[in-house]
């Protein structure tokens, strides 16, 4: 009977030593499993910033993209109003012209207008220069005339 007791004493033994083992190795098992699981999900995070460095990257791009367009929206509305400017300018210098233009056209007239009336006042005296020609020819034939 005690050797039978210590058999199945021992056996027990064994089967808790094996119970132990086979626990162990399903530990093992499972902390395996939660390794890989860990991993993939440290992976899935990895995958989650690097897409989101990647968007940062791209939205950067656009807005430097968008930048761009709106400086150049400004240079052409700085261009635009140069370009008025210029026109503005050049109408004037345009007037200009056409106001010195008229002004020597009235200059002139003004000329032509004096040299009419100096022609005229010539005309005048040399009218009465005739007439005292005319005059003294008279005298002189009624002088005659009188001897």
């Amino acid at each position: 009977i005690n050797a039978e007791y210590m058999g199945k004493k021992e056996e027990e033994k064994e089967d808790k030593k094996d119970e132990k083992s086979e626990d162990k190795k399903d530990e093992k098992k499972e902390d395996k499993k939660e390794d890989k699981k860990e991993e993939k999900t440290e992976e899935k995070n990895e995958e989650k910033k690097d897409e989101k460095k990647e968007e940062k990257k791209e939205d950067k791009k656009e807005d430097k993209t968008e930048e761009k367009k709106e400086e150049k929206k400004e240079e052409k509305k700085e261009d635009k109003k140069d370009e008025k400017s210029e026109d503005k300018k050049d109408e004037k210098k345009e007037d200009k012209k056409e106001d010195k233009k008229e002004e020597k056209t009235e200059e002139k007239n003004e000329e032509k207008k004096d040299e009419k009336k100096e022609e005229k006042k010539e005309d005048k005296k040399e009218d009465k220069t005739e007439e005292k020609k005319e005059e003294k020819k008279e005298e002189k034939k009624e002088d005659k005339k009188d001897e």
